[in-house]
């Protein structure tokens, strides 16, 4: 592990740290972008976008479900799923032990 952080701190100093370092950078930063724009990889970002966002609907609807159901069975007074009575956390009193 040390190895490896190391090598990777090697690496950073090059890019950061050398004239050279920047330019390979700046090589990397232009590829990347052109790899970004690249129509067929724009077409799977929209693709995977759509799925996100999809997914995210139906999670959402299940979750606000989830919430109504959990409120409500809070706020009707029942006792918790090992039938002990619900307790607040913290009542008037300690809320301000002054007065």
């Amino acid at each position: 592990m040390k190895r490896i952080v190391f090598i990777v701190g090697v690496a950073v100093g090059y890019l950061f740290g050398t004239q050279s370092g920047r330019r390979q950078l700046e090589k990397l930063r232009v590829f990347a972008s052109d790899v970004w724009a690249d129509p067929r990889v724009q077409g799977y970002v929209q693709e995977y976008e759509a799925q996100a966002a999809a997914f995210a609907k139906q999670q959402g609807a299940a979750l606000w479900e989830k919430a109504v159901d959990t409120a409500k069975s809070a706020t009707s007074g029942s006792t918790t799923k090992y039938d002990e009575p619900v307790e607040p956390l913290m009542d008037a009193d300690d809320a301000n032990p002054a007065h």
